[in-house]
């Protein structure tokens, strides 16, 4: 959905689709793209559905065991090496699997054996953990992010927020909690304050004021990025796409 995408922050002009038949085809084109140094970001969705070609060939039903972990583990050889001396990060989206008749610890694993989890750099649990709600119809998501892998940063750092439907990330979702985090935001029970002024009982109401009053956003972010130290001015090209959110 191109109109989705471009809402998300997509630039769908430099967007390049690939849909390979088998993952051995993924991950060449994977391996093209990096060494070519032509693109910045490459994102493989999913591992999951990364088929090898000798699955494919076979009959329903035939054993092919490790066949995908194998897949990987080669994949992940030729690819570190490309991707150390390029400038391309390579994003791998997993799924969430069971292993059977586990006793203790975590039943949960991710499919394509361990080769990927060892050379990732950075591993980011993304978790649904409820719904939004406008009164009966669900809206959007409430959405737990936690790194469980960080070889470039101290790990285990988790965030929440909104992703909602047609629109993407909330932004004004995270005004309101980074507010009342560094007190710019006043809660006092259900209502939300602003500089003496009320804009919500709730928070999804918090969150329909700052949509109908972008300066008052604008405000609210110029204050948060101050109080955490960053530079906060911005050009005119990015204050009209704030007003315009």
């Amino acid at each position: 959905d191109p109109v989705y995408a471009r809402k998300l922050g997509v630039k769908v002009e430099d967007l390049l689709i690939s849909q390979p038949d088998t993952g051995e085809q993924a991950l060449e084109i994977t391996e093209t793209l990096v060494r070519s140094g032509a693109v910045s970001v490459v994102v493989v969705d999913s591992v999951a559905a990364l088929t090898p070609k000798s699955e494919l060939e076979g009959d329903m039903g035939d054993a092919q065991v490790g066949a995908q972990a194998r897949l990987m583990s080669q994949a992940m050889r030729k690819l570190t090496s490309a991707i150390s001396r390029s400038q391309c990060m390579v994003i791998f989206i997993n799924q969430i699997r069971m292993k059977i008749g586990v006793m203790f610890g975590s039943p949960e694993t991710t499919s394509g054996g361990n080769a990927l989890k060892f050379y990732a750099s950075v591993r980011l649990d993304i978790r649904r953990i409820g719904a939004i709600k406008d009164r009966d119809e669900v809206v959007g998501n409430t959405t737990r992010v936690k790194v469980v892998k960080n070889k470039v940063a101290p790990p285990f750092k988790q965030v929440e927020f909104d992703i909602m439907y047609g629109e993407g990330i909330s932004k004004r979702g995270e005004l309101i909690d980074l507010g009342v985090k560094a007190g710019i935001v006043e809660k006092s029970g259900a209502w939300f304050s602003f500089a003496d002024q009320r804009i919500g009982q709730g928070r999804e109401n918090a969150k329909n004021f700052l949509k109908d009053n972008p300066d008052i956003a604008f405000q609210i972010e110029d204050k948060i990025r101050a109080a955490h130290g960053l530079d906060f001015a911005m050009s005119g090209e990015e204050t009209a796409e704030i007003l315009d959110d």
